[in-house]
């Protein structure tokens, strides 16, 4: 496996996936409401219309699902240009790059920028630094990405080496 490679990728997807955050969270931060905390979607919704925010509401899981499939095709290409042997390197090399996201995702953009950015607030939500500034609430969020992660991850190392080894 070319790790100069990995390290690429890594970097290019980690600038993809920031990209397709902040560009809609930005442009609405409500597209993004079932990622805040409770206690910030409670105090949205007391003065805006309630939208699905619940994980397993229709709207949440067609965006998350939309999301592991744009995984798992990415990570078929992830494998195949860092050169992965077989399943074990094809899991290794996906699972490597999903958890360096997911940390980056965690310990920057949720507990850095985010936690900052008063542009990416829900409106009537703009006071409420202490709750946007909730690093459990993310780090769990995070463990859940953790492990979730595994589905595409396992089936995309699976799906490699049935039709690249």
């Amino acid at each position: 496996m070319n790790w100069t490679i990995i390290i690429i990728e890594a970097i290019v997807l980690t600038a993809a996936f920031t990209a397709m955050i902040l560009i809609p969270l930005v442009k609405n931060p409500v597209w993004w409401i079932a990622d805040y905390p409770k206690d910030i979607q409670e105090e949205y919704f007391k003065t805006h219309e309630r939208v699905p925010s619940a994980f397993f509401s229709p709207t949440v899981l067609l965006k998350k699902g939309m999301a592991l499939l744009i995984a798992l095709a990415l990570l078929l290409l992830v494998v195949w240009l860092a050169g992965a042997d077989d399943f074990w390197s094809a899991l290794g090399v996906g699972y490597a790059i999903w958890l360096f996201i997911d940390w980056y995702d965690c310990f920057f953009l949720d507990w850095v920028l985010f936690a900052n950015m008063k542009s990416v607030r829900l409106p009537g939500t703009e006071h409420m630094d202490a709750a946007y500034h909730q690093k459990r609430y993310h780090f769990i969020q995070s463990c859940w990405g953790m492990l979730i992660g595994l589905i595409p991850c396992v089936i995309g190392a699976a799906l490699y080496a049935l039709l690249f080894c």
